[in-house]
């Protein structure tokens, strides 16, 4: 069972166990608080085997969408990864914002930008890769955080870029103190690009919320 399915078994545990102690004094039926927690098993059951997952995700991802400020974290970490993907030369194919998004593009995970990453997957499949390839690819790994990071002060996403880039790592030998080393040097990279760049990403930023094609988006980053 994924880790976002046990969630939600641990969350209808909880409200079975509010419920049961504060159902006699708000006069609550038992069978409420017993039939929602039935539902939600059920669904996280047929999400686990069936959806693998997914289901979940884009349930949670959709509770999450009614804050304002986690849609806004979103399209600035994801314009950051855009953003630097284009200025360092890695085609971006195409991007979304949300799981449903994702979902229905056959992508994993809760939305993100993604490239034509051919040639790395190539080198990395003979466990090589170019000094120069590597540090483009670091750095746009560590782009959305960097975002994040400049608008907000700090990054709530970003764990599966951080997850990718100790993958690549782990396959080319490199060691878990290097591996820190180089998840700082990348997100300073990726920092000053985006700085250097600001006006590009804030025009791009509102392309993305209005949801521009890449084309689009393209043409909004060399105009910024």
């Amino acid at each position: 069972m994924s880790q976002t399915a046990l969630n939600l078994v641990a969350i209808s545990i909880f409200l079975m166990t509010l419920s049961v102690l504060l159902g006699p004094l708000i006069n609550l039926s038992p069978t409420v608080p017993a039939l929602a927690t039935f539902t939600i098993l059920g669904i996280a059951t047929f999400d686990s085997f069936s959806l693998q997952g997914k289901g979940a995700s884009i349930f949670l991802d959709w509770i999450a969408s009614f804050s304002p400020e986690h849609r806004d974290r979103i399209v600035h970490h994801e314009a950051g990864h855009f953003l630097v993907a284009h200025l360092l030369g890695i085609p971006v194919t195409g991007y979304t914002l949300s799981a449903w998004e994702a979902w229905k593009e056959g992508q994993p995970g809760q939305g993100g930008v993604t490239f034509n990453d051919g040639e790395l997957a190539a080198q990395l499949a003979q466990g090589k890769i170019g000094a120069q390839m590597l540090d483009r690819y670091c750095t746009l790994w560590m782009a959305g955080i960097a975002a994040e990071t400049l608008v907000f002060n700090n990054a709530e996403g970003g764990g599966d870029d951080k997850s990718k880039l100790a993958e690549v790592l782990k396959i080319l030998g490199f060691s878990e103190s290097a591996y820190q080393q180089k998840q700082r040097f990348h997100a300073l990279q990726a920092k000053t690009l985006l700085q250097e760049n600001w006006s590009s990403y804030e025009a791009l930023v509102q392309a993305m919320r209005e949801r521009a094609s890449v084309t689009e988006c393209q043409s909004v980053i060399v105009s910024g």
